[in-house]
C-alpha cells in the first residue's frame, strides 16, 4: 500500500548582509510544501506542481526538490520509489530561499517515509544536493535556515558544525521583494576572488559586532555590525534601487537593510516599534525608483522545516 507524507520549509534570508555563505536567516512568511507517496518503481518522479508555478523541471538535475528527495532515497536504502507534489509558494529567484525551501521540504518529506527515518539535523547533506542545482558548489545559508529555523550560523563546513545564534525578541525583519529576479549563481559570478586586508578586517569587525549584538540583545552592536561592506558592493549594480531603500530604512530607524542573498529582494530588521516606519519607507523608496515591491515580516524566531499532516483524502 502507497504511503504518503508532507512536509513544508520556509523562506529565509541568505548572509544577513554581514553574514556572506556563514548566516542564513529562517523567514516563515511563505512556505514551500512537498508531499511524497511511495511506488513500487524504484526513483524519484515529479507529480502535481501548484501554487504560483504551474510547472516545473521533472528531471532530478533541473529540480531542487527531487535532487534531494533522490539523495535521501538513496543514502536511506529505500526498496520503493517516490512521487512528488510540489507547492510552490516562494518566489523563484527572489532572494528568498525558494530552491533551499523546496530541496529541504522534500527531503522532509521523503525522510517520513524511511523505515529509519534520519533525524533533522542529518538531512544538511541531502538538501544541499537538492541546492547544487540552483548553485554548485552549493551555499549552505538559506539550507541550514530553512532546515533548522532561526538564525544559523555555520561554523564548520568540513564537518558540519552549525550552531543556532540566540536573537533578542523585539525585533522585526521586514522584506521587500521587487518586481525583478537575480540568479544566484551569475550573482555570486560577480564576486572578485580577493579583497583588501583593510575590507577583510572591516567585515571581521562587523560580523563580530553583529553576533554579539544579537547574544547580548545590544542594539548598538547590532547597529555597528548589520553593514555589508564586502558583497553589496559588488552587486548594487543589480538593483540600483538598493542606495535610496536602505537610506529610507535606516533613516526610519532600521537596525540596518541589505540585500536578501543575492538579493533582488532586501531587507531590514527594526525594532518592533519601528517597523511601520521603516516598511512605509522602504516601499516609498521602491515606488520612487519606478519599482513596485512587495512587503513581508516576519519574527527572528521563525520556525524551520516541520511535517504536516496528511488529510484522509489525500491517503
Amino acid at each position: 500500500m502507497s504511503r504518503i507524507s508532507k512536509a513544508s520549509a520556509p523562506a529565509s534570508i541568505g548572509n544577513v548582509a554581514v553574514g556572506y555563505d556563514v548566516l542564513g536567516q529562517a523567514f516563515d512568511v511563505l512556505r514551500d510544501t512537498v508531499t511524497a507517496r511511495s511506488r513500487r518503481d524504484p526513483g524519484v518522479q515529479l507529480g502535481t506542481v501548484s501554487g504560483i508555478v504551474s510547472s516545473l523541471p521533472a528531471d532530478i538535475q533541473s529540480n531542487t526538490a527531487l535532487a534531494a528527495a533522490s539523495a535521501v532515497l538513496q543514502a536511506g536504502g529505500a526498496d520503493f520509489g517516490v512521487m512528488v507534489d510540489i507547492d510552490k509558494q516562494i518566489p523563484i529567484s527572489a532572494g528568498m530561499g525558494g530552491s533551499a525551501a523546496s530541496a529541504v521540504a522534500a527531503a522532509a518529506a521523503v525522510n517520513a517515509l524511511l523505515d529509519q527515518p534520519f533525524a533533522v539535523q542529518d538531512l544538511l547533506p541531502f538538501a544541499l544536493k537538492g541546492e547544487a542545482v540552483s548553485a554548485d558548489p552549493p551555499p549552505w545559508d538559506n539550507v541550514m535556515a530553512s532546515l533548522h529555523g532561526g538564525l544559523v550560523l555555520a561554523a564548520d563546513l568540513d564537518t558540519a558544525l552549525l550552531s543556532p545564534v540566540p536573537t533578542p525578541d523585539g525585533i522585526t525583519a521586514v522584506l521587500f521583494h521587487p518586481d525583478a529576479q537575480t540568479q544566484t549563481a551569475a550573482a555570486r559570478g560577480m564576486l572578485a576572488p580577493t579583497v583588501p586586508m583593510r575590507t577583510a578586517v572591516e567585515h571581521a569587525r562587523r560580523i563580530s559586532a553583529f553576533t554579539l549584538g544579537c547574544a547580548t540583545g545590544d542594539r548598538q552592536l547590532l547597529r555597528a555590525g548589520l553593514e555589508d561592506i564586502l558583497v553589496e558592493p559588488q552587486r548594487i549594480l543589480l538593483l540600483p534601487a538598493l542606495q535610496p531603500v536602505k537610506a529610507a530604512a535606516l533613516g526610519a530607524g532600521a537596525l540596518g537593510c541589505s540585500f536578501s542573498g543575492s538579493g533582488p529582494s532586501v531587507f531590514a530588521w527594526a525594532d518592533d516599534s519601528d517597523a511601520n516606519a521603516v516598511e512605509q519607507a522602504m516601499a516609498q523608496a521602491f515606488a520612487d525608483a519606478g519599482l513596485g515591491a512587495r512587503a513581508y515580516r516576519a519574527s527572528l524566531h521563525s520556525q524551520g522545516v516541520r511535517l504536516e499532516p496528511v488529510s484522509e483524502g489525500a491517503l
